[in-house]
């Protein structure tokens, strides 16, 4: 073949590998970072809003879905009519019910089956499931609120395993349920679980057995594990209501344990790891940055900045929404919803916002908003139903365009709020509320070929 055909066909190749489009498989995406890196997408929405491609009925929850593999998986509770949360935030409402495991098909938001079982809820804020299910391979697992694990058969919902944190360890639902997704690597599957001794445990993926226990912490928290390289080590980062820590992912044993005491066990957002720092940020207790040995699987304080309280913070006090960190700078919304730009070398704040979180402009208790990384803008859907395309810079926000897509079903705070972080998975996005589950384009009109 002559050279410029060779040159043409391989330009050819390398332009189809990068319009390849991605699953979303587990919490925060395929590489767990909140990173949407598909191309083709558009740079504003259209008049509008974008093209809605199917709407489903689910029931209630905040549980993210999880795409994989043509097929979209969500966990709810059906017939629900809670919403929110009947009492107080601290008071947990005992209810009847069941919750449910669904697959639908990616192409046309169809149920291809689901999985029901008995579940009585004890819990505060009981609508439904908080943890996003994880699918690797021809599994899917998923954790309920009240700690029932289950590995379940992709293609037909055949229950391959289960455990009941509750009946297999002893331990107490904490006041929000059980919120931290299942982490699979290799042939584990890591679960914040609780108790003396097992505050994190590793499960065989395949069978259900215990492979290790470690920790002892006085509640697991709600945090998602992760898994990081650092000092010349694989490490699972677990954050819990007492401490951040460093595992041995194979063994369970603790490399390195930062004390950091949360209120409440409010340990929720998910750790993120920029270079050689580790990040965290909680609603009482402010912010910790942790350099990472490059050595050694070790850690040192960088800093910790705690404000007077959640309501005259100095730097970033961050409840659900996982902080963004970017070209030595920190994006996260903090505990009224002010949107925050830090300086990650001190955290130093820099600018602030309440644009996109709060359309009346006011400050309110527990606003979040969930950000995404694309290309060199970002998707940040916020409570009240809003996918916004924005630059974040250590200049300030800056809003390119926004986008309605579903109307919150919630309550809390005195509020409708909108708590279920969406998915970015083949060109299009995947959010639910308490009533429905939809899929709306986001792909170039030019870049669209026919829905798989």
């Amino acid at each position: 073949m002559p050279t410029r055909c060779l040159r043409f066909a391989l330009i050819v190749f390398l332009g189809a590998l990068s319009a390849v489009a991605d699953d979303w498989p587990q919490w925060q995406g395929p590489q767990a970072d909140s990173v949407w890196r598909e191309k083709g997408i558009l740079d504003t929405f259209p008049a509008g809003g974008p093209p809605v491609r199917w709407r489903t009925p689910v029931g209630a929850g905040y549980s993210s879905p999880a795409i994989a593999q043509g097929r979209v998986f969500l966990t709810d509770r059906p017939n629900s009519e809670t919403r929110g949360n009947p009492g107080k935030a601290l008071e947990r409402a005992t209810l009847g019910g069941k919750e449910r495991i669904l697959c639908l098909n990616e192409s046309d938001g169809r149920v291809v089956w689901q999985y029901e079982y008995d579940c009585p809820y004890n819990i505060s804020y009981p609508s439904g499931p908080r943890a996003s299910p994880a699918v690797a391979g021809n599994r899917v697992y998923t954790l309920g609120a009240e700690g029932d694990l289950h590995c379940l058969d992709v293609a037909t919902g055949r229950v391959v395993w289960r455990r009941s944190f509750k009946r297999d360890y002893g331990v107490e639902t904490q006041t929000w349920g059980f919120a931290s997704p299942p982490l699979v690597d290799g042939e584990r599957v890591y679960c914040l679980v609780g108790g003396v001794g097992h505050t994190v445990v590793a499960f065989d993926r395949e069978t259900g057995r215990e492979v290790w226990r470690a920790l002892q912490a006085r509640e697991p928290g709600y945090a998602p594990l992760s898994l990081i390289e650092a000092g010349g080590r694989r490490q699972l980062v677990v954050w819990d209501s007492d401490a951040i820590s460093g595992l041995d992912p194979a063994t369970g044993r603790v490399f390195w344990s930062e004390p950091f005491k949360t209120k409440m066990a409010h340990a929720i957002g998910t750790p993120r790891r920029h270079g050689d720092f580790l990040f965290i940020s909680s609603f009482f207790d402010g912010s910790m940055l942790l350099r990472l040995d490059r050595n050694e699987p070790k850690v040192a304080v960088e800093w910790r900045i705690k404000g007077v309280s959640e309501i005259r913070p100095e730097g970033l006090h961050s409840l659900m929404s996982t902080p963004f960190i970017e070209d030595g700078h920190i994006y996260g919304v903090c505990s009224f919803g002010q949107l925050r730009g830090l300086k990650l070398e001190n955290g130093e704040r820099l600018w602030e916002t309440i644009v996109p979180t709060r359309v009346d402009g006011k400050p309110a208790r527990w606003t979040t908003a969930f950000i995404v990384k694309h290309e060199q803008r970002f998707f940040i859907y916020n409570e009240v139903g809003d996918l916004i395309i924005a630059r974040l810079s250590p200049q300030g926000y800056e809003e390119i365009s926004r986008a309605h897509l579903l109307d919150p079903t919630n309550r809390a705070g005195g509020r409708d709020v909108h708590w279920s972080h969406p998915a970015f998975a083949n060109g299009h996005v995947f959010v639910r509320n308490d009533r429905e589950l939809l899929r709306a384009d986001l792909r170039r009109p030019a870049a669209a070929p026919a829905s798989r």
